[in-house]
């Protein structure tokens, strides 16, 4: 359980650390890509002190690299698609598309792998499920979306499948690697980040030392997050691990932007809060 609650707590702080700063009209390129220069900078020193990491030639290795590769295209695919839905459909649809993209994975580790929840487990993620669209999304925003658009289906699948490359590598590719796994994807990610920070800037968009520092900040959680993830799975199916982070993270943002923020809960915040912990607790009851 301590791994899920890390999970969380990691997911969580990235959005609490973005929302200290969100006033003040960020570079979201340039805080991308310091985020991944320090993600996969701490999984390098992670790999490099590592007694279990051998660098041999073998079915881990070549997972972290091309597992990794497949990974890193698609987090960083997952950021534009996020920015292009926030465009088209608000902040709120896109949050809630994000969010119940992990039901792919899910599936797709039932279907692969035979991780089938019981009862109540399945319960519980159909309640978290419910709960995310209940805190994400206005009745004022459905109206905005004409149907399911091209846009909404894309992100969908690319975060689905993003976060599924870190259950493939759990697979195939052990948790011993993990730490080459996670440098592999964020060193990917940073490379198509940079080339779009790049550009910007060529554009008249100036980097800050802001952009920078929050970027840094950033990363470090982002990177423990994926890391923790991925232990977890050696402990509970991936039908549990992936709803249960995922709602976990919108509690603790939540209990975070009232204690440190002082943002007032709605009511449906509070009710949709209520139904991610009963969700949780029944998602992990074996």
């Amino acid at each position: 359980m301590i791994f899920l609650f890390l999970a969380i707590l990691s997911s969580a702080s990235i959005a609490l650390i973005l929302k200290s700063s969100e006033n003040r009209d960020l570079n979201r390129y340039a805080v991308t890509s310091a985020n991944y220069v320090a993600a996969f900078s701490i999984s390098l020193i992670l790999s490099l002190h590592s007694s279990t990491i051998k660098f041999e030639a073998g079915p881990s290795l070549y997972s972290a690299l091309f597992i990794g590769l497949f990974g890193g295209f698609l987090y960083f695919l997952g950021f534009i698609f996020i920015q292009k839905s926030i465009r088209e459909n608000g902040v709120g649809i896109t949050g809630a598309v994000s969010k119940t993209g992990i039901i792919l994975p899910v599936i797709l580790s039932m279907m692969l792998w035979k991780e089938i929840p019981n009862i109540l487990q399945t319960a519980g993620v159909v309640l978290s499920l419910a709960a995310i669209v209940m805190i994400n999304v206005s009745p004022r925003e459905l109206d905005r979306v004409k149907g399911v658009n091209k846009t909404i289906i894309l992100l969908f699948l690319i975060v689905g499948f993003a976060e599924f490359s870190n259950k493939l590598f759990e697979i195939y590719g052990g948790t011993d690697y993990k730490a080459v796994f996670l440098f592999v994807v964020f060193f990917t990610a940073f490379w198509v980040s940079l080339f779009f920070t790049v550009k910007g800037f060529k554009n008249g968009r100036k980097v800050t030392k802001t952009d920078i520092i929050t970027g840094l900040l950033v990363g470090i959680p982002n990177m423990f997050a994926s890391y923790f993830l991925i232990e977890s799975f050696k402990y509970y199916k991936a039908s549990v691990v992936f709803p249960t982070v995922s709602s976990g993270t919108i509690v603790m943002i939540n209990l975070g932007g009232y204690f440190i923020f002082g943002e007032r809960l709605k009511k449906k915040d509070i009710t949709a809060v209520v139904m991610i912990i009963a969700a949780i607790v029944m998602m992990n009851y074996r």
